[in-house]
């Protein structure tokens, strides 16, 4: 039963702390503070009986605190012991999709821990489970563990991003770094190469009125929804969308402002960068996934060489840690101006 005591509220602290020494305050209901016409401030305590010298009455409306703080906290009761320090502490919400990667050790129990997510998350419609990435593209590898369509709209910082969880990467952790960025390119031209879904070009767009933004990506799925997101976002008459390789399409000497925003190979692809900014300078964001013991040293010589071998002079300006790729792996960007 959900029993309450209505106090005054002149006299409902020295009652809560009280009834909290001797283990009769109900934790899991909420206190509120009403109007009673009777009394006028009062306070509702929750109390799991009655109490001596009080009058207890049923609570009519229940509130309650959020009973489990983690999905661990909530399969407690449903999966063996030894089990439960494999149980994952985060995944990705995306859309209306939850991405989580679970062990190899509690396979088995993929069903369970995909229901409960979404007993947790009653907005979303559907858990994926996350086997890593492949391939040039960098395709996620994602088997549907609950749901069957895995097409979502994400919203970020005033942007709308159209994707199929199951076939585009879309990180998270990658937010601080399109916020800071969204903030650059005001009446420039901009080159995005690896422009993917529109990561940087959109927000960019979207917030800096940017002369032009021209986004260069070779996979036809991301330039697919390239395309969608830059009609989402009305931001036709900035972006101009290329489908084709950076290596052969990026435009030479026309950038005041280039985005290298693909890591793992991007270093081969520093002379069309560097090239396509114009002869009287511009900046240069390039993103590198670097070891910890060559954080910035090695993005920094790798522009500085490519730069001297195009006659290009450069200045560091910023270098930034993106986040933890892998263990002792960090992804990073240096911003360099190139003269």
């Amino acid at each position: 039963m959900n029993r309450i005591i209505v106090i005054p509220l002149e006299n409902a602290e020295y009652l809560r702390s009280e009834l909290n020494k001797k283990e009769l305050l109900d934790k899991e209901r909420k206190i509120r503070i009403i109007d009673n016409y009777n009394c006028g401030k009062c306070m509702e305590i929750p109390v799991l009986d009655d109490i001596t010298g009080y009058r207890t009455i049923e609570q009519a409306d229940p509130k309650y605190y959020q009973r489990y703080r983690s999905l661990r906290d909530r399969l407690k009761n449903s999966i063996p012991d030894h089990e439960l320090c494999y149980v994952p502490s985060g995944w990705q919400i995306i859309g209306e999709i939850i991405v989580i990667s679970i062990p190899e050790e509690i396979s088995s129990r993929g069903y369970l821990i995909a229901k409960t997510l979404l007993e947790m998350y009653p907005r979303c419609r559907c858990v994926v489970r996350d086997h890593g990435i492949t391939g040039q593209f960098r395709e996620p590898m994602r088997e549907i563990l609950i749901g069957s369509d895995t097409e979502t709209l994400q919203k970020e910082h005033e942007c709308l991003f159209k994707l199929d969880v199951t076939k585009i990467m879309y990180s998270k952790g990658n937010l601080s770094e399109r916020k800071r960025m969204s903030k650059y390119g005001k009446d420039e031209i901009v080159v995005d190469m690896f422009a993917g879904i529109g990561y940087f070009s959109i927000p960019m767009a979207v917030h800096s009125t940017p002369r032009k933004i021209i986004s260069i990506e070779l996979n036809p799925l991301s330039h697919q929804y390239l395309c969608e997101n830059i009609e989402l976002n009305h931001v036709g008459e900035v972006i101009e969308p290329v489908n084709g390789d950076c290596a052969c399409v990026t435009p030479k000497g026309i950038a005041d402002r280039v985005i290298m925003g693909y890591v793992g190979t991007t270093h081969e692809y520093l002379a069309q960068g560097i090239d396509a900014i114009r002869k009287e300078g511009g900046m240069l964001h390039y993103h590198e996934t670097t070891p910890e013991e060559r954080v910035f040293v090695r993005p920094i010589e790798r522009i500085r060489t490519a730069a001297a071998k195009l006659g290009r002079e450069i200045e560091i300006k910023e270098c930034h840690r993106i986040k933890k790729y892998s263990p002792g792996v960090w992804h990073v960007v240096v911003d360099v101006l190139v003269k």
